[in-house]
């Protein structure tokens, strides 16, 4: 056995892997990893410079026998996130040495935290990671889908967010993580930045900031990677009453701008301070929670623990929600 990076040369021996895999979209989940045309330059940068997602398979006797991709998270090369993980049924040590593998090679790069976000209803993704891998459960956010949504104009004094602001972002973001999950969720002020490569990434987000004497009170973004689901993500200082329907409106408004049709999901952090708070509005508004996420972190220097004994195929992906 041994693991290599993905290559466009592999699509044919890649469908065949995906095709194991009980789902709907194999060709699509095949193709969108496969669109890299520019892969090779990515893969030659340092973690610093790095602007695209990386594949990586494992191979035996000319079979594929599983993949994984990862991505540096924006501002932040030394915090690597697992977006994909896929490998055939009871291969469970393929799946585990593959992620062995991204922790040493990009370990070794100068990364100092690996994250993955699971489903919380994936009992066996938990037991990959944690019992095999030495991850380890930190927090969880929810996504609440907001129905038939109708934008009204929101009187919230706002403006976009630029590079400048990144800082008091951050301190505002900082401040209001709940202090049992700081070690591992704090942000530097990189992170609030414009990637350097924006037009190569493969989503779009824009960024908005509540001030009020010269002082960055709220915080919040949109983020697409299809111009069809919509995150929309709140931060804002717990020691202002803020009305979350202008907040929310803005937003609404934002998107319906330039585009019809379209599906907000609006994250609700479970480790923010008034995240209970917001909790309470989102039922209050009758949306609907369709998926909770658990956040698992994995520090380099951490030992990695002994392996259970059985396992089942899975995958962990772009967690992509249907909402139509």
């Amino acid at each position: 056995m041994r693991i290599r990076r993905l290559t466009y040369f592999d699509y044919p021996k890649l469908k065949k892997l995906i095709s194991y895999l009980c789902t709907d979209d194999n060709d699509k989940l095949a193709k969108s990893i496969m669109e890299e045309p520019i892969g090779f330059i990515n893969a030659m940068l340092p973690l610093s410079l790095k602007f695209k997602s990386e594949s990586f398979i494992l191979v035996e006797d000319k079979e594929i026998l599983g993949l994984i991709t990862t991505v540096k998270t924006p501002g932040n090369p030394f915090k690597i996130n697992i977006t994909r993980l896929i490998f055939k049924e009871n291969l469970y040590d393929v799946g585990k040495q593959l992620v062995e593998f991204i922790v040493q090679k990009f370990g070794a790069k100068g990364a100092t935290s690996f994250t993955v976000t699971i489903d919380e209803c994936h009992d066996e993704l938990f037991n990959l990671f944690i019992n095999g891998c030495g991850f380890r459960q930190c927090a969880s956010e929810t996504l609440w889908k907001v129905e038939k949504p109708i934008p009204e104009k929101s009187s919230l004094h706002w403006r976009y967010a630029q590079s400048s602001d990144a800082k008091q972002i951050s301190e505002l973001y900082n401040s209001e993580v709940i202090n049992m999950y700081k070690p591992s969720l704090l942000r530097d002020k990189k992170e609030f930045q414009d990637p350097i490569f924006e037009g190569l990434i493969d989503y779009y987000k824009t960024r908005y900031v509540i001030e009020e004497n010269n002082k960055i009170l709220g915080y919040f973004s949109i983020t697409t990677r299809d111009n069809l689901n919509y995150i929309l993500d709140i931060t804002t200082n717990s020691g202002y009453d803020f009305d979350y329907n202008d907040i929310i409106n803005v937003m609404l408004c934002e998107i319906a701008r330039k585009k019809r049709a379209f599906y907000p999901l609006i994250k609700q952090k479970k480790y923010i301070k008034n995240a209970e708070k917001f909790g309470d509005y989102l039922k209050s508004k009758n949306y609907l929670p369709i998926q909770t996420q658990q956040i698992l972190v994995k520090d380099f220097y951490k030992p990695v623990k002994e392996e259970s004994a059985a396992w089942k195929v899975f995958i962990l992906g772009e967690n992509q929600i249907t909402t139509n």
